[in-house]
């Protein structure tokens, strides 16, 4: 696969230093940042890899914790869809509590303080 020409700003430092190792080491500025980016590239994906495998396994063992996960998930997807015509606050974030079917919405000093700052 050929080279494909990218423009990229970079720090003027860190240009200085690129062209001085380019003078000492007698190699092109192009090949050296090649190499460092592939180099990057290839930790940064191992991390990143690292990271989604310790995710999968978490949800893997939360899976066997609880054996109705599958169902319960199918039947929130279910109410989700059989209610949301008739949900009057979808679509809104609402903070409270359900005490005997009503919503008691909770709204302590800070959340008072911040929706007064939002909304006036």
């Amino acid at each position: 696969m050929l080279p494909k020409a990218t423009t990229f700003r970079i720090e003027p430092t860190l240009q200085k230093g690129l062209e001085n190792l380019s003078k000492i080491l007698k190699r092109p500025m192009n090949q050296l940042v090649n190499e460092a980016l592939k180099d990057y590239v290839s930790r940064r994906s191992r991390a990143a890899e690292d990271d989604l495998k310790d995710t999968l396994a978490t949800l893997r063992a939360y899976r066997r914790r609880d054996p109705n996960f599958k169902d319960a998930i199918v039947a929130a997807a279910k109410a989700e869809a059989q209610y949301a015509q008739s949900d009057p606050v979808e679509g809104q974030v609402v903070i409270g509590e359900l005490i005997e079917g009503r919503l008691v919405e909770e709204a302590g000093p800070v959340q008072t303080e911040i929706h007064q700052l939002l909304h006036g």
